[in-house]
């Protein structure tokens, strides 16, 4: 599918999918997650993609796993804030990186940020 790209696995490109879900709030806690079937025609992958995914999820606690009725979102607030930190962090690293080797100013990069921030939130 399109959305994905060559550069990693794709299982860790769903995780990626999933939890960027969770950290917005788009999933909530205790929400129910679709099942494998699901999430492999959204994704147009193979199931045991999503479930090596999913599975990796349960496994740094994020999901929780009930075998007769699904996966849903854990519910620990703490555990969230702290990868929605880290995903946050090492977007902003990426940036700064490149702005950096650019030779960017700190207020150009801030104006910059400004405006692409409310340029995207006018288009939501």
């Amino acid at each position: 599918m399109d959305q994905f790209t060559s550069t990693q696995p794709i299982y860790l490109q769903i995780m990626d999918l999933i939890q960027r879900e969770i950290i917005s709030t788009r999933l909530k806690p205790l929400d129910q997650l679709p099942s494998v079937r699901e999430l492999a025609l959204r994704y147009q992958v193979n199931p045991n993609t999503v479930q090596r995914a999913l599975s990796e999820l349960e496994r740094i606690g994020l999901v929780k796993s009930d075998r007769t009725i699904g996966r849903f979102v854990c519910d620990a607030p703490e555990l969230i804030k702290s990868l929605r930190h880290t995903i946050v962090q090492e977007h902003v690293d990426q940036l700064t990186y490149v702005l950096v080797e650019l030779e960017v100013s700190e207020s150009e990069c801030i104006q910059a940020i400004k405006e692409a921030y409310a340029e995207r939130k006018s288009h939501d």
